[in-house]
């Protein structure tokens, strides 16, 4: 697997193949979610949204168009929350400083 960037952002791509699934570290928890069940994303620089079938996960930092186009790609296979400690304001580059995981609840 390779880093996205050299200045070693918070995200792993894969070069050569399609990771079957994200997995998506938090703080207190780890969710993997399967790329069979990826419906859309979308979003910027300083947000991004990923919907998937079970769930809907919104991802904040800077510097996240890179991991738009991954995520678009079906590339990325890891992704990584921020400890307190690793956060500055005013922090440049490429950086998640929150990622929100939330169920879809069946209506």
């Amino acid at each position: 697997m390779n880093t996205a960037s050299v200045d070693r952002a918070p995200w792993v791509i894969r070069a050569a193949d399609q990771p079957p699934a994200l997995e998506i570290v938090l703080l207190r928890q780890t969710v993997i979610l399967s790329w069979n069940q990826f419906v859309f994303a979308e979003g910027g620089d300083d947000e991004v949204r990923i919907a998937f079938a079970s769930h809907d996960v919104v991802v904040k930092g800077a510097g996240l168009g890179p991991l738009l186009h991954a995520i678009a790609a079906h590339r990325v296979a890891r992704i990584q929350e921020s400890g307190r400690s690793e956060h500055f304001p005013g922090q440049a580059g490429r950086f998640i400083c929150k990622i929100v995981v939330r169920k879809m609840e069946a209506e």
